[in-house]
């Protein structure tokens, strides 16, 4: 097998590797203090941020895992995705000016200045948890195209993709992932291009694949049913999913951290954008390749779903592909891998090794401690990471679900810091608590399962099925209810807005004479540049697209 990758598709992957730790290594030499490590310098672009928030969230997971789920949902699947536009119009309006106001790198320091220290440490703690596993997933898919192209082992493809990320991670820090970003982004979209390309070429007209698509209720993206049991619906899409991803994006180190390399609020606001409007491409073509390969494949079942769009590359026979398409998916892996660990690393330095342990060492010590936590995640996400190797299914759809079990935490302990007067620490951590447990009063983890379900029978009540999406909303509603309830109950009202809610932040600006604008973009939040108002309006055309799109097969 690993004669038959040949010497082209080696001599791309190679190169393409090469240069990956050559940019870490050149980017190495601006690096020296943690703010360079965390941050860069802030002499990055605002297009080549975007691009990195594009490819750090557009993983190998959305490349191999987005067509496995069309192949099997079909075009519906691309409602769980419809709703980035309106993401990042929240994110832009709400978010961004908090965090990027406030000068530090990490945003959890925003919940310390709202609420205090143990709601910074509790999303913290939960933040780490879900990046490690999202982690692991991505590597994992990363593995399954390394055993598939070249025969070598799984273990061991997940141990040199952990060992190449970590090395130019830890040298080039914040600058090394932003264009390593950029590299990886052009070649993701070259990669998924042929593909696209090549099945077309294919499959012959296209109108009668749109058919055959319609025939077997594959092609209409908007499942307008209203089965909370059912995953790819519009409303989960356009409700639940929308929640999901704001979380994703806004309430998440991962991805606000580029946002916080940008020169000026301006160019941060503007990188956003750009994954507004990109995103929703992107998947179309993955979710898309998806669907054309079931048409290609006759909806022939496979044993590894995940594996379809690199069965279908290889057959192609074409000198070279595997090659691209191998450096592509392992563009976007490292991408998001990279990312992850230098997020990781900064909020285990910033808000509990130098908050907690040692506050007072020099900024050496802290650059260094920086590294050694890249070191240590890297290690860390690798049992997982072979843990769900043996993971049947789309690994999109199965690291979305894990996900979904702790957004509804930290979307809910943002949104009372912005928008509520009266919630206070103690309230805010009791919500958390109770959104945990009524989440799996409804939707227990596997273990729990039998348990929760006996409980249900005693009341004589079969518990309702409910599709991954809407966890977010179940513990969010629970998590915002009971934390402003037991607020008032124990303190009472407030009669002033804190200065970091949206209203509060606001009143300060005015109170102060200060300037809400920077070069024509606002510093504070809940305000809205008459630019930003495109990203609804182009939620509403991609609607529009999808519908007519749905009507093709007929």
């Amino acid at each position: 097998m690993l004669a038959s990758f040949g010497i082209i598709n080696w001599t791309i992957v190679v190169v393409y590797l090469l240069a990956n730790l050559g940019l870490g290594a050149y980017m190495s030499r601006r690096v020296t203090t943690t703010k360079d490590y965390y941050l860069g310098d802030r002499s990055s672009p605002w297009w080549a941020i975007g691009i990195s928030v594009v490819a750090t969230y557009i993983s190998a997971l959305s490349f191999l895992g987005g067509p496995a789920w069309a192949y099997g949902d079909g075009m519906a699947a691309l409602a769980i995705h419809i709703n980035y536009s309106l993401v990042v119009f929240v994110c832009i309006v709400f978010f961004i000016p908090f965090f990027y106001n406030s000068g530090v790198a990490s945003i959890y320091d925003y919940l310390e200045r709202r609420f205090g220290i143990a709601s910074r440490a509790v999303m913290g703690i939960l933040f780490m948890l879900s990046m490690v596993f999202g982690a692991a997933s991505i590597l994992t898919a990363t593995a399954i195209v390394i055993t598939f192209v070249t025969g070598i082992g799984t273990n061991m493809a997940i141990v040199l993709m952990t060992a190449i990320v970590v090395a130019y991670t830890m040298l080039g820090g914040m600058n090394a992932v932003i264009w390593t970003d950029v590299l990886q982004g052009f070649i993701l979209i070259i990669g998924a291009g042929i593909v696209l390309l090549a099945l077309l070429s294919q499959l012959g007209p296209f109108s009668e694949a749109l058919q055959f698509l319609a025939l077997n209720d594959k092609l209409d993206p908007l499942n307008t049913d209203w089965n909370f049991s059912i995953p790819p619906t519009v409303w989960a899409g356009v409700i639940a999913m929308t929640i999901y991803h704001i979380t994703v994006y806004g309430a998440n180190q991962f991805m606000v951290q580029r946002a916080l390399a940008a020169k000026s609020i301006g160019d941060a606001k503007k990188a956003y954008m750009l994954m507004g409007f990109a995103a929703f491409f992107l998947y179309f073509v993955f979710f898309l390749i998806g669907a054309l390969l079931f048409v290609f494949y006759r909806g022939e079942p496979f044993d590894q779903p995940n594996a379809i769009i690199l069965i279908f590359a290889k057959s192609l026979a074409i000198p070279g592909l595997l090659g691209i398409i191998g450096a592509a998916i392992l563009s976007a892996s490292m991408s998001s891998t990279s990312s992850a660990l230098n997020s990781l690393s900064t909020v285990s330095v910033t808000d509990f090794y130098q908050k907690f342990f040692n506050k007072n060492a020099t900024e050496q010590h802290y650059l260094l401690t920086s590294r050694v936590f890249t070191i240590f995640w890297g290690l860390a996400i690798i049992p997982l990471a072979i843990a769900f190797a043996g993971t049947t299914g789309s690994i999109l759809e199965v690291l979305s679900k894990v996900s979904a079990y702790l957004v509804g935490a930290k979307l809910a302990m943002f949104a009372m810091g912005f928008f509520s007067k009266h919630v206070t620490e103690k309230g805010l951590l009791i919500g958390v608590a109770a959104g945990f447990f009524g989440l799996m009063i409804f939707a227990p983890l596997g273990l729990l399962q039998p348990a929760v379900d006996s409980l249900w029978a005693l009341a004589g009540i079969d518990r309702p099925v409910i599709a991954w999406p809407w966890y977010v909303v179940i513990s969010s509603v629970i998590n915002i209810g009971v934390a402003w309830a037991v607020s008032l109950a124990l303190n009472g009202k407030t009669d002033e807005w804190h200065p970091q809610t949206v209203r509060g932040q606001i009143e300060l600006y005015q109170r102060e004479g200060r300037d809400m604008l920077e070069d024509g973009w606002y510093l504070v939040p809940g305000k809205v540049e008459p630019i930003v108002w495109t990203l609804p309006a182009f939620f509403v055309l991609t609607l529009l697209f999808l519908w007519w799109f749905g009507t093709l097969g007929g």
